[in-house]
């Protein structure tokens, strides 16, 4: 745990915990640390949501996958992110995506239910907890109202040029990296890949925009 601790102290879910506390906080919590290879599955739609992650090392995606097979990319979670969560807290039966590594990753596991019930030791932090809990629930939803914003767009064009626009804010600069590829671009925006890479094609051709692999600028 000691390794991890710095990093630990960046995630939101242990804002204005002392670091001596936190120690004790993580053995309270019986928090423990899996370490997943890239593409293996962290935590698979269907399993019981019980569990808060956080990714300490590496990064993981969050994915759905319909019942014709179309791939959806939720989410990018890197270190300090958490995921799980907003299942863990509204005690749904089953987790409705998956958690898959994107990378070499290490991970800390959290059972909801240790955190949002003190412990018989009466820790005088656990109220901190619980408040970032709910401020991260608060984080996440903004963040999937934004990727509905984008997605409910009519056209491959206005969806990439949304997201583009969100990034460009996000990195103050209109010169800026995208944590996905093609393939992921598409899955994330809910688009075709060719038709993706063929509108891209165009905007460059309009100088609309630059790019090569995962950067950006826009002109």
């Amino acid at each position: 745990m000691k390794n991890y601790l710095e990093i630990l102290l960046q995630c939101p879910l242990f804002s204005e915990i002392a670091p001596e506390n936190l120690t004790v906080m993580l053995t309270c919590l019986g928090a423990r640390i899996e370490h997943f290879d890239k593409k293996y599955t962290i935590l698979a739609e269907g399993n019981p949501a019980k569990y808060i992650g956080i990714v300490l090392t590496g990064s993981a995606q969050m994915i759905r996958v319909d019942y014709y097979g179309n791939r959806s990319l939720l989410a990018e979670i890197e270190p300090t992110q958490l995921f799980g969560e907003s299942f863990a807290c509204a005690e749904v039966p089953a987790v409705p995506v998956t958690i898959v590594a994107n990378e070499p990753c290490d991970v800390m596991l959290v059972e909801c239910d240790h955190v949002l019930h003190t412990c018989t030791n009466h820790c005088g932090f656990h109220q901190q907890l619980i408040f970032n809990l709910m401020k991260a629930l608060a984080a996440q939803n903004l963040q999937f109202h934004q990727k509905l914003e984008i997605t409910s767009k009519r056209t491959t064009r206005e969806k990439l040029m949304t997201y583009l626009d969100r990034q460009a804010q996000k990195h103050k600069s209109a010169e800026f990296e995208i944590p996905f590829d093609r393939q992921e671009l598409a899955d994330y925006l809910e688009v075709d890949r060719s038709g993706l890479s063929a509108e891209i094609s165009k905007l460059r051709r309009e100088g609309v925009l630059d790019c090569e692999k995962n950067r950006f600028i826009l002109l």
